[in-house]
């Protein structure tokens, strides 16, 4: 069997979640990627100048529209908006094909188990969708759950996707970024000793954490803004290329990111939050000077 080998990274469209507490911002957030079109599973997008099908009533409609998608030059995006409202579908259906009243009526967990399965249907057709050249964007509502740790005392509250128990794992393993969406508060001691919260201002957390689910596989930081140009240069294929050269140079010349910043905070116009690849192409460019002013 002759081996097809190939190297290096490859530019493809992405899997990506968006999640967050309700009115955060994650449909306004989602409505900024390239040319999206909407599968609208609440009627939550009315306020949002898109492109939308409706889907509240029916899974086999929703499913079907994933295809038309994937098989019609319609977007660069496909956004379902929410993947919760998605599986309400998703279980409606389930509960009417066995004649049940609720999920938990097939008993010791097979509702649920039927329920994965069928959300799996929906992540396999978005793949189609990815395959084609899209990327993909599910938004989720966040819920609070408490969580205790087998090996350790006491129990803490922990942020995660609205969705059932199997099929979250299902939609983590599945994407290649998952952004959690919430306001950043800060508290602040008075001069009697109690605690005020002052700022919330809205952020991107990017990497795992005790009290939320995320991860990226860009190197994103682990906090951002919320504005999607943090995010804009992983949808630019040129950017990504710079990025990955840019990479090169700096394991071939041992040069620190921490350098690279350094020298950028001079220009007036860099902002320390933003990820290194939004100047990757700048700093390729200049490369031989950048080299030279770190001797």
């Amino acid at each position: 069997m002759q081996l097809n080998i190939n190297k290096g990274k490859i530019f493809r469209a992405q899997k990506v979640v968006i999640y967050g507490p309700e009115g955060i911002g994650k449909s306004t957030l989602a409505s900024q990627f390239p040319d999206p079109l909407y599968i609208d599973t609440e009627g939550g997008s009315a306020h949002l100048d898109v492109a939308r099908v409706e889907c509240t009533q029916d899974w086999n409609t929703l499913i079907e529209t994933v295809k038309a998608v994937a098989e019609q030059d319609v977007c660069k995006t496909l956004i379902i908006d929410t993947a919760d409202w998605a599986e309400q579908l998703c279980t409606a259906a389930i509960l009417k094909k066995y004649r049940q009243t609720s999920i938990e009526g097939f008993g010791y967990g097979k509702g649920f188990t039927y329920l994965a399965e069928e959300m799996a249907v929906l992540l396999y057709t978005l793949d189609e969708v990815i395959a084609s050249g899209k990327n993909v964007v599910l938004t989720a509502h966040a819920k609070m759950r408490k969580q205790e740790l087998p090996d350790e005392a006491g129990a803490f509250d922990r942020w995660e996707m609205k969705l059932s128990r199997n099929v979250s794992p299902l939609v983590k393993e599945w994407a290649d970024m998952v952004l959690f969406l919430n306001y950043k508060t800060f508290v602040v001691k008075s001069d009697t000793g109690s605690g005020k919260a002052q700022g919330g201002q809205r952020v991107i957390y990017t990497t795992h954490h005790p009290c939320w689910d995320a991860k990226n596989r860009h190197g994103l930081p682990e906090e951002m803004p919320l504005r999607f140009d943090e995010l804009a240069a992983i949808f630019d294929k040129q950017v990504c290329k710079d990025y990955d050269t840019l990479k090169t140079f700096m394991a071939r010349d041992n040069v620190t990111e921490e350098q690279i910043r350094t020298l950028l905070s001079a220009d007036k116009a860099y902002k320390a939050d933003k990820p290194l690849s939004a100047y990757a192409s700048k700093l390729v460019a200049k490369w031989d000077v950048i080299t030279s002013n770190l001797v």
